[in-house]
């Protein structure tokens, strides 16, 4: 553990990196994926067993905080570590994303956005100002700037203009965090799919020498291949001894090739939210529960595996589970998703440091693609 937020390069391979960050609360090894823990719960999930799959960090979301159950409530109950009993990093979300994804009868302009709450029709506001401060009562350790994100396909103009605020708003989040000891701020780039955006994006947000950079506004529906393109074109601006963090992604697939491409933290609902719907990810590739051809297959998904969930159940247990819509399902399959997730960040970590990235992402990808056959 550090005093201060620190981000150190431990070893290369190519363009893929291995580090740490050291925080006061702890060290995130990365790369790293951090479950996402929206409205301070991963669902289905006890946050003892996400810290035991490999977890060292979640993700929390200004939005969903401010309306349920209030910013000031969570920090007179002590902060969002010991109110939700993970005494380890925690990064907060600005609530941009959700504001533009969930929010009804939304209105923007250079001061914020306003909005009515999805769950009840309250009318609030958020600036940066006002996310940054969230943020400050929730006590998390990694903090987002408020910015724009633009679903793409958009038109040049719309991405500019929601790529500007964003970066004006970046100036203001940076102000209004000021220098907070142990803890740090992020900027995000935006620019959409537009090459010379994305770079102006990038290189203002390197100028402002903050503590770490992320990737936004990928993973809206854009191709995986546009996806990949924008890394490759706009990471090169941003600085090597800073950490750079790919938001909302993905599909084991996306976090392999991104990791080739310079990225050390990731973050998305997927693993989840699949568990949730009867879907496994495996190192075999994915296995739908909810098959019948699962009905009497008395093996576990991997019996080579570390997770309880995946080795010492059946997939006739699990079909059964998910086919009777029992809790235990969701939390089961949750729980295989994110040990696989972080299995899979362990595997890279060490390859990167053993020099042997290239070939292990090759053999991870060919048991994606050969699978399992009786199990898919």
């Amino acid at each position: 553990m550090s005093e201060s937020f620190e981000f150190k390069l431990l070893a290369t391979d190519g363009l893929a990196r291995r580090g740490e960050i050291s925080m006061p609360r702890g060290t995130i090894r990365t790369p790293a994926f951090m479950p996402v823990g929206t409205g301070g719960t991963v669902k289905a999930m006890y946050l003892d067993q996400v810290r035991d799959s490999g977890a060292d960090i979640i993700l929390g979301n200004v939005y969903h905080l401010m309306l349920r159950p209030g910013a000031e409530r969570v920090a007179r109950l002590g902060g969002l570590h010991e109110f939700a009993r993970w005494p380890h990093p925690i990064l907060t979300d600005s609530g941009g994303f959700q504001v533009m994804s969930l929010a009804n009868l939304r209105k923007l302009d250079e001061t914020g956005v306003t909005f009515r709450s999805h769950i009840d029709g309250s009318a609030h506001a958020l600036t940066p100002e006002r996310s940054i401060e969230i943020q400050g009562l929730l006590d998390s350790d990694i903090q987002m700037q408020l910015d724009e994100c633009v679903r793409l396909p958009a038109e040049r103009a719309e991405i500019e203009r929601a790529m500007e605020m964003s970066l004006r708003w970046a100036e203001r989040s940076a102000k209004a965090f000021g220098t907070q000891k142990g803890k740090a701020m992020f900027g995000i780039v935006q620019g959409g799919d537009v090459p010379d955006l994305r770079l102006r994006s990038a290189q203002r947000l390197a100028a402002m020498d903050l503590k770490g950079y992320a990737m936004g506004g990928l993973a809206v529906g854009e191709p995986q291949a546009v996806m990949l393109k924008t890394l490759d074109e706009t990471l090169p601006a941003l600085p090597t001894e800073k950490p750079r963090y790919l938001m909302g992604v993905g599909t084991p697939d996306d976090i392999v090739q991104s990791v080739a491409r310079g990225i050390d933290m990731f973050d998305c609902v997927m693993p989840t939210r699949a568990g949730r719907h009867g879907l496994a990810f495996t190192r075999f590739g994915k296995v739908n529960l909810k098959n019948a051809r699962h009905a009497d297959d008395h093996r576990p998904l991997d019996e080579a595996s570390d997770c309880s969930a995946t080795r010492d159940y059946s997939r006739a247990y699990l079909n059964h589970l998910v086919r009777s819509d029992e809790l235990l399902g969701a939390m089961l399959l949750t729980w295989n998703n994110l040990a696989y997730y972080q299995t899979l960040m362990a595997g890279m970590r060490a390859a990167i440091s053993a020099g042997t990235f290239e070939a292990h992402v090759a053999e991870v990808r060919e048991g994606w693609a050969r699978g399992d056959l009786a199990a898919l």
